[in-house]
């Protein structure tokens, strides 16, 4: 079996807006509504992740617009995916009170 260096973390993983079945692979009270690349990109910045953006089309919804990020294997795959959830509702949260 061919071993592979990277994760895949789709924004759909992520969206609150989607259910399990659309590809949603947290719990909702982790989600964010409407996760976007950049947004996903900085979480990985403050974790310390080496984060390769890709903009693609998910492929249980092909027809919409979403993106994914390309990460080096570094532990479980569920436990990175909640690591990024979760600063990216500390993003959303600090730029809630700037303005």
């Amino acid at each position: 079996m061919k071993e592979y260096e990277r994760f895949v973390v789709w924004l759909d993983y992520l969206d609150s807006e989607r259910k399990r079945a659309e590809g949603r692979r947290i719990p909702l009270n982790s989600c964010v509504r409407g996760p976007t690349l950049d947004e996903m990109v900085q979480a990985c910045k403050k974790l310390n992740i080496d984060a390769q953006p890709e903009k693609a089309f998910y492929p249980k919804a092909a027809r919409r617009q979403s993106g994914y990020v390309s990460i080096k294997k570094t532990g479980r795959k569920q436990q990175v995916i909640m690591a990024i959830a979760r600063e990216m509702s500390r993003i959303r949260g600090s730029q809630a009170k700037k303005v």
